[in-house]
């Protein structure tokens, strides 16, 4: 039998609009780790009713950048040196498996952006500018993403890379992992990405996530 189709509903295009506006204020910094989310102000703010407000609440928790207990608080998720490893793994199993996929599909424009990208945030290792890495360090593995050309894997990577790269915004971040061997193995995956070397892209992927690998 034919499959029935509809077009989203206004109470459901609603929730998305709510979603991205907390979660650009979350991550724009407007509405700051550990901050208390109260309903009727989202609803002065945003001009919407509850209903929507909360769904897209239970969205962001589910993301990692909200923090909920019931009939107790909602809160921003505040990041927590005890966290760093395990998100950067997570994020290493991740982006390990979409650069390999993305490598040998670049074409010479996408790949002059990777590599640009990857000086930049080299240069954030180099001065020590952890608020520029947490940011430019998301933004390059995002461009692999763009290009690994597998849609699952995509979907999974913009439904969780934001709450686990939240999770490292400390800034004392240069304390709690190796900077030094960080900045070199971005590094080796500038040059395995430029010589389309998928392998040592993703090992060097892995390393960077503090993932077991080949021993140096």
């Amino acid at each position: 039998m034919p499959v029935p189709t509809s077009a989203p509903t206004e109470h459901q295009l609603l929730r998305d609009t709510v979603r991205t506006k907390i979660h650009d204020a979350i991550m724009d910094g407007t509405l700051e780790p550990g901050e208390r989310l109260n309903d009727d102000e989202l609803i002065a703010w945003l001009g919407v009713s509850r209903t929507p407000i909360r769904e897209a609440l239970s969205q962001l928790a589910r993301a990692g950048l909200i923090e909920m207990a019931p009939n107790r608080y909602t809160r921003v998720t505040t990041p927590r040196p005890d966290e760093v490893v395990e998100a950067l793994q997570t994020l290493g199993v991740l982006f390990g498996g979409v650069v390999r996929l993305a490598v040998p599909r670049l074409g010479a424009g996408a790949r002059k952006r990777i590599l640009a990208a990857l000086d930049a945030t080299i240069a954030d290792f180099e001065t020590h500018d952890v608020a520029a890495v947490n940011h430019d360090a998301l933004d390059v593995f995002a461009l692999y993403v763009a290009e690994c050309g597998n849609a699952d894997l995509q979907r999974v990577c913009r439904d969780t890379t934001d709450g686990l790269g939240f999770r490292l915004r400390l800034p004392n971040l240069d304390e709690l992992v190796d900077w030094e061997r960080m900045t070199e193995d971005f590094r080796r995956l500038r040059t395995a990405t430029e010589a389309g070397d998928n392998i040592g892209a993703e090992l060097a992927t892995e390393a960077i996530h503090q993932l077991p690998g080949e021993k140096r």
